[in-house]
């Protein structure tokens, strides 16, 4: 059965968005340990790992964190962060042999302002991802923090050998589990007609980047996309559980057209967030990810 939810138009933000999220247990696992967020600013998919229902409690820690910033209108990249921590701390915290192990991914999109001007800010941690529709333009924005992903940096192994390689479901950063765990932020500004899509890879492990654009690019509302890509992942094979949520820009307010000629982005995220400036949006290849 899958479960889904439409947020209402953000009507007070720079950035006007309308929303919509989906989540399948699939036909494998036992319970989903996938966890979401729809709720303007804040738009999170949380595959939880770890031992005897520890997966789901660090899914849901990431999200309660998180949640708390949807009070307002938009977010700092401080307040992220604050949340993200916040989180750690509390699944490092869990006691019992049951929650051995708990941790995960955690993939973001939020809105923020700058200047006055509106831009998504991208943050993920694992190999759950964040893809953007812009135009012409489709493009994986998050990198996946996951032992494939350094082979094939490396040249060590191609996206097909990928999808079957033994340490698929490696991931080498997690909230709660594991030395690493820094994140990965983009700040990217936002046009009317973006579509973001944040997923976990149940998705991306059973349906191909041409697939997935294929449905962003459909002209049917956010809902029956975040539904359709659901269907997808299920369709082939549905062996994890599977979560996205959609969003879109129908409205960017507070901007002159002489501000939308000359505001700099490059300028913004240079001096007031902690990017690192060879850190890009990974290449669409037309495959899927691997399967954690």
């Amino acid at each position: 059965m899958i479960e889904s939810s439409l947020s209402d138009p953000d009507i007070h933000g720079t950035i006007r968005v309308i929303s919509a999220a989906a989540t399948d247990v699939g036909h494998v696992r036992a319970t989903n340990e996938d966890s979401i967020l729809d709720d303007s600013p804040i738009f999170l998919v949380a595959d939880g790992m770890g031992g005897h229902n520890a997966g789901e409690v660090a899914s849901a820690i990431a999200v309660e964190e998180f949640e708390k910033l949807t009070v307002q209108e938009n977010v700092t990249v401080e307040q992220l962060g604050d949340a993200l921590r916040t989180a750690a701390e509390r699944i490092a915290d869990l006691g019992g042999e049951a929650q051995l192990g708990a941790g995960t991914t955690v993939a973001v999109v939020a809105t923020m302002v700058l200047d006055g001007v509106g831009y998504w800010v991208v943050l993920n941690l694992g190999d759950s991802r964040v893809y953007r529709l812009s135009g012409e333009i489709f493009e994986q924005v998050s990198v996946d923090h996951s032992v494939v992903q350094e082979l094939m940096d490396r040249g060590e192994l191609t996206a097909e050998e990928a999808r079957t390689h033994p340490y698929r479901h490696m991931v080498t950063r997690a909230l709660g589990a594991g030395p690493e765990t820094d994140p990965d932020y983009w700040l990217i500004p936002a046009e009317v007609g973006d579509r973001m899509l944040v997923c976990s890879d149940g998705l991306t492990g059973e349906v191909s980047d041409t697939a997935i654009e294929r449905v962003l690019r459909s002209p049917q509302d956010v809902r029956t996309i975040a539904r359709s890509l659901v269907d997808l992942a299920l369709e082939g094979g549905g062996r994890d559980n599977v979560s996205v949520v959609v969003v879109e820009a129908v409205e960017i307010t507070g901007l002159s057209p002489e501000d939308e000629v000359t505001a700099d982005p490059r300028r913004a995220r240079d001096e007031d967030l902690p990017f690192d400036e060879d850190t890009l949006p990974r290449a669409v290849s037309g495959e899927g990810g691997a399967n954690r």
